[in-house]
């Protein structure tokens, strides 16, 4: 007999989700978070972060403000004032994971769990704990590359926690945590050197795009230096020197890594328990999210598929479907939007160009303008949209925005690439005047075509 229908290692939005549905579907669900329950996206990842978006964007509109005939003192941000508000927040929401567990009838344990073979878990006080099926949602961490001194930077998880805002910070990495995270600080005040050992930053998105947002995020400050890595990291008496592969040598008070995360599988028991890891740690699944040990699954990161917090929820509920309502439900990850919160936004789904020429057979809509908010505020950035389109049957293939509310534009957009709409569809639509989303809308000509 086993003492639970399904044991959850994770509480993040995955785990907390296949948790809860299972429950109500009437199993019998235990769920074990080492830490603190929200996982990555409500304690250290997107919920915190994009309270910090909102709090450096207003460096940028007290600025604009002038140009609208707003007269305003000088502005002064203060990091403890912020961080405390901040943390209460994230203590609130915390505890409404737990008040949802709570009442779905989920039992918590606030203890590490490791696998003992393919139907048990032991728990860090050393009980052991029989149950039919395991769901694996431990995510991911961040990863720090060893290098003579990497031990004195912080990655995006210590970010949250720091008790002073930084005069000035180097950030290592070219994704999207590290663009997020230049941004935010440059916002908040902070002198902002990123590194990054490509040519150009956010590798995987649209190449225009990539161009674009790099010169808009050098304009409002960051300093992106491209092709340039680092060496070493040495302590002084206040802040750190850092020496460049080339050689020179840079001070900050602060050094973060956001080289890329690795999924959390380590001293987990999976291998010992039979289930097959990836090159990258990952657990390998199936459609079904089913590993290799056919009463052990996972979702969320900790599978390195996509990892955004809505597929992880996703996949926690297509796993409950399958696993206990008899209703087998893989999960499409194709046409996903995701956004970047830098400064200005950039909200993607679908096809680059890049993708499309090789697929060949598309044409390629898109504009630069100024959006009417900056229009007399004395901001000269400029925005960018761009559609991806099938030449034969007329399908948007990809739409791609850099700008105000990007990320609002984007999730409407993905709908209507996910339903299949054509360029017809999008031009039949009547604008919204004015905004800057209309611009989505009134494409006439390609500017390129394969």
């Amino acid at each position: 007999m086993f003492e639970f229908d399904l044991f959850v290692i994770g509480g993040g939005s995955g785990g907390v989700r296949a948790a809860r549905m299972a429950a109500e579907a009437g199993a019998k669900v235990a769920l074990a978070e080492e830490y603190r329950l929200g996982g990555t996206c409500v304690i250290r990842g997107c919920v915190p972060k994009k309270l910090m978006v909102y709090a450096s964007n207003f460096s940028h509109a007290f600025a604009s403000s002038k140009g609208f005939g707003w007269v305003c003192g000088e502005a002064r941000f203060e990091w403890k004032s912020f961080k405390e508000a901040k943390d209460r927040e994230i203590a609130r929401l915390e505890g409404i994971y737990g008040q949802l567990l709570q009442s779905s009838g989920v039992a918590v344990f606030k203890s590490r769990a490791v696998l003992d073979g393919a139907h048990a878990v032991h728990l860090s006080n050393g009980t052991r704990i029989g149950t039919r099926h395991i769901l694996v949602a431990t995510g991911g961490a961040p990863q720090i590359p060893s290098l003579p001194g990497s031990e004195y930077a912080i990655s995006s998880n210590e970010v949250f926690k720091l008790e002073e805002l930084p005069r000035s910070v180097l950030i290592v990495g070219g994704g999207y945590i590290a663009c997020e995270f230049a941004c935010i600080l440059n916002g908040m005040g902070c002198r902002v050197v990123q590194f990054y050992r490509g040519p150009k930053i956010l590798r995987g998105f649209d190449e225009e795009v990539r161009e674009h947002l790099g010169e808009a995020i050098i304009r409002r400050g960051v300093d992106i230096q491209v092709e340039t890595d680092v060496k070493e990291i040495q302590p002084r008496k206040s802040g750190y020197s850092v020496i460049a592969k080339d050689g020179r040598s840079f001070e900050f008070d602060r050094v973060m890594f956001a080289t890329g995360r690795r999924p959390a599988t380590d001293g987990l028991g999976l291998e010992e328990a039979g289930v097959r890891i990836g090159t990258r740690g990952e657990i390998e699944v199936d459609q079904y999210s089913q590993s290799t040990v056919p009463s052990i699954f996972a979702v969320g990161d900790v599978t390195n598929r996509v990892n955004l917090t809505p597929v992880a929820i996703r996949e926690g509920a297509a796993f409950v479907e399958t696993v206990f309502k008899g209703n087998p439900t893989p999960v499409d990850h194709k046409n996903i939007a995701t956004a970047v919160f830098t400064q200005p936004e950039l909200g993607t789904v679908g096809l680059t160009e890049e993708e499309g020429r090789k697929r060949g057979g598309v044409q390629i809509y898109a504009t630069k303008f100024k959006p009417l908010s900056f229009a007399i505020s004395g901001n000269e950035e400029r925005s960018l949209m761009k559609l991806v389109v099938d030449s034969a049957s007329r399908r948007v293939l990809g739409v791609h925005i850099v700008g105000e509310s990007a990320a609002e534009m984007i999730q409407l957009a993905a709908v209507a690439v996910k339903m299949g709409a054509t360029k017809e569809d999008f031009d039949r639509t009547v604008a919204v005047h004015p905004t800057a989303a209309e611009e989505l809308v009134t494409f006439r000509d390609p500017v390129r075509a394969t």
